[in-house]
């Protein structure tokens, strides 16, 4: 076998164990289960976010205390609610609680169709799967549960009808300790809320509480992907260090014995965030900057709730005082050039809540520069292309040396079969021999597989800016070609739209055997960029390149149909730079020569037969 063959062989090996190992690693889901029952109400004793009874305990420096009520009765879905409407959100907050739990996103449909209903962010605890947003106050020395605002306290509106990002509102409190708690709320043009918590102490000793900021979730997401490739679940920046923690790794979390739950603590000094991230949407909470507080990840087996929490330092309230605390909440659609003006404006590394991956100095500046090429094309699908387009330019140098030394060894090939005569079986000769030639006409037999072993890490990279990235949903390219995120929708069963009946669910065995016609494509490019070179000698071989196209096309027929247009872009440029490069250094490719010979080799075997 020569050794431009063995660089091919190499190279196809080598595709073909990064897209088994993909298939390995990256199954599709299994069917979502729905483990979101209604939560039952209960009575009694008052309850932590965890659904524990607890006793108010002295506080420590760092928001100590505990966090008293987070989970509201089931009769809160009777409550009086305050409008919310912006320019990309509507919605209402729940008065029992204060609890910002009905949030609705105008810029987004759940499918393709704009007759789909909008995505629903956040959720009332009477929901299916409630998720909501609480802020309060911790009881510290002096003061006992009841003394604080929870989620079931009842809340007037002291001021504002609708929330809006010109319209603020400010809701109102009165304890029986005398305590006067004012929650003042406000939204920007996007997804930030801004909530200011006050305490006013009319009473006459000194008391000591703690605000924070709580985020439930009730059951895991209905709608959670479970693949390897995606974080969903809760995510905590603390100091600059980023934190991941899986649903399905929640129950696993350390007991805390004073509670009863599952949870971990972690103590932020300068600046922070902690929160909920799904495929496309997230719901984070954001102490200012500069301020200390406590990020609890937290699950309470016994109801099934999962929670984050942002607890603040205790705070000493002398009578006749008032103090307040401000912090954000984020709720909304994670785009990366609305996240980036909130990280410029002093959010730490809140880009960093879209999960990049492994390879993120590669996903990063990749994203960006497609982000870039889409506002300046306006087509999603067309910018893939440019992307792939620079992609080449960037490694022309490695593929001109590549192809260079591949043209180089078509030249060497009389003498290579020189040297075999002369060495007969004696493989270590032969060897040699071809060494020293390889040397004296400066060539590297390994030099066609750098550029296929960078293209790995660069198929990942993509892939996973394809499928996490928000911009990608929905992204359209032409025709039929309407969401680059989906795999493609188009199939062979019914001519690509052109038979009166649809094509196979995108989930049956079916649609895996009656491509779109882009993994078709696919497979063409591919097997048009064999013919550059003549078939191996070996059977063997023979079968292996033959078969290959083929079984790329339908393996990557379920992958996003942006990737596979990617794809597409790289085998014709590629093909189109071996050609040229190849026939400049004296050697010219007989593409017709060998599509023929290979038509022969297939009639003769099949006469045989």
């Amino acid at each position: 076998m020569d050794d431009q063959n063995k660089n091919l062989l190499l190279a196809t090996a080598l595709s073909m164990v990064v897209i088994l190992v993909w298939f390995l690693l990256f199954p599709p889901p299994d069917p979502a289960e729905d483990p979101n029952a209604p939560v039952a109400a209960e009575t009694g004793a008052p309850v932590a976010p965890d659904g524990v009874a607890s006793a108010p305990r002295a506080a420590d420096p760092v928001g100590g205390a505990p966090v008293p009520g987070a989970a509201p009765a089931a009769d809160a879905a009777e409550a009086p609610r305050l409008p919310l409407d912006s320019a990309r959100l509507e919605g209402s907050i729940s008065l029992t609680g204060g609890r910002i739990d009905d949030l609705r996103l105008k810029d987004y449909h759940v499918e393709l169709s704009e007759e789909s209903p909008i995505v629903q962010l956040l959720d009332p605890v009477s929901s299916t799967n409630p998720y909501y947003a609480l802020f309060g106050w911790a009881p510290g020395n002096g003061l006992a549960l009841a003394d604080v605002p929870g989620a079931n306290t009842a809340w007037t509106v002291e001021s504002g009808e609708t929330l809006t990002p010109d319209n603020p509102v400010t809701l109102l409190w009165e304890s029986p300790a005398g305590l006067v708690f004012r929650r003042t709320i406000s939204v920007d043009e996007d997804f930030m809320f801004s909530v200011t918590q006050s305490v006013e102490n009319t009473g006459d000793k000194t008391v000591s509480l703690a605000p924070y900021g709580v985020l439930a979730r009730h059951g895991e997401p209905d709608d959670l992907k479970n693949f390897f490739v995606l974080f969903e679940g809760a995510l905590q920046m603390s100091d600059g260090i980023l934190e991941q923690t899986k649903y399905s790794n929640m129950p696993d979390l350390d007991v805390v014995p004073s509670e009863g739950t599952q949870a971990t603590v972690e103590r932020v000094q300068e600046a922070g965030w902690i929160g909920f991230t799904d495929h496309y949407w997230m719901a984070t909470l954001i102490p200012d900057s500069g301020t200390p507080f406590k990020s609890v990840v937290k699950y309470d087996a016994r109801r099934d709730i999962y929670q984050t929490e942002a607890v603040l330092p205790t705070i000493e309230l002398a009578p006749g005082t008032t103090q307040e605390v401000s912090s954000k909440l984020f709720a909304g659609a994670k785009e990366w050039e609305t996240i980036r003006e909130y990280q410029k404006a002093g959010i730490d590394r809140f880009l960093d809540s879209i999960d990049w991956g492994w390879f993120f100095f590669l996903t990063k500046p990749m994203f960006a520069v497609l982000h870039w090429l889409n506002l300046y094309i306006g087509n999603m699908g067309l910018a893939i292309i440019g992307l792939t387009i620079l992609l080449k330019a960037v490694l022309f140098p490695l593929a001109y040396k590549s192809y260079a030394s591949m043209a180089k060894m078509k030249e060497l090939q009389p003498e290579m079969e020189k040297l075999k005569e002369r060495a007969g079986d004696d493989r270590e000769k032969l060897q040699k021999e071809m060494m020293a030639l390889y040397k004296k006409e400066k060539v590297n037999p390994a030099a066609g597989c750098l550029p296929i072993l960078l293209q790995i890490p660069i198929f990942f990279s993509l892939y996973k800016v394809i499928f996490v990235t928000l911009e990608l949903r929905h992204a359209n390219f032409f025709g039929p070609f309407n969401d680059l995120s989906a795999p493609d929708p188009t199939s062979i069963f019914n001519l690509f739209g052109l038979l009166p009946w649809a094509s196979p669910d995108p989930q049956s065995i079916l649609a895996l055997i009656f491509i779109g016609i882009l993994p078709l494509l696919l497979g063409i490019s591919m097997w048009l960029q064999q013919k550059l070179n003549p078939a191996p000698a070996d059977p063997t071989q023979q079968m292996i390149f033959a078969w290959m196209p083929w079984v790329f096309m339908f393996m990557l027929g379920g992958f996003a149909s942006g990737l596979v247009v990617y794809w597409i872009t790289n085998n014709v440029i590629t093909f189109i730079q071996q050609y040229l490069i190849m026939r400049s250094h004296g050697y010219t490719p007989d593409i017709l020569g060998n599509i023929k010979a290979g038509v022969k080799k297939k009639g003769k075997e099949q006469d045989s037969k």
